[in-house]
């Protein structure tokens, strides 16, 4: 199982960013997506999850409004676009998956490398 994600970069606050993530080793659209970040100094919080097949998603409040989450199973990845960019949204980024029907938590097994996003004037 492998998960790249990239994208990241320096945005000015208001500003606008898309991350993606390239998935392989595993049957992509059986399994749940998420997005995690970490803060500098903080924990590892979820921010987004879509299902397989039917391609639900879920938001945490901090990004519901701001953020679309969204995957391309012919192509295996998963894209988080992001709006509205905020100081507060300065983290590394990551895609997660936990080869389960759940969405996956941070405990979860497989975790790509990272990206980082600073929101910064």
């Amino acid at each position: 199982v492998q998960l790249q994600a990239s994208g990241g970069g320096l945005v000015q606050p208001g500003g606008s960013l898309t991350l993606s993530c390239a998935a392989s080793g595993f049957t992509f659209n059986s399994y749940p997506i998420g997005w995690f970040r970490q803060a500098p100094g903080g924990e590892h919080k979820g921010v987004a999850c879509i299902s397989g097949i039917n391609e639900a998603v879920v938001y945490s409040e901090s990004v519901k409004g701001r953020f679309t989450i969204s995957r391309d199973n012919a192509k295996n990845m998963v894209y988080l676009q992001m709006n509205s960019l905020k100081a507060e949204d300065t983290a590394v980024y990551y895609c997660v998956t936990d080869l389960t029907r759940q969405c996956p938590t941070v405990t979860s097994h497989y975790w790509g490398q990272g990206t980082l996003v600073t929101v910064s004037s």
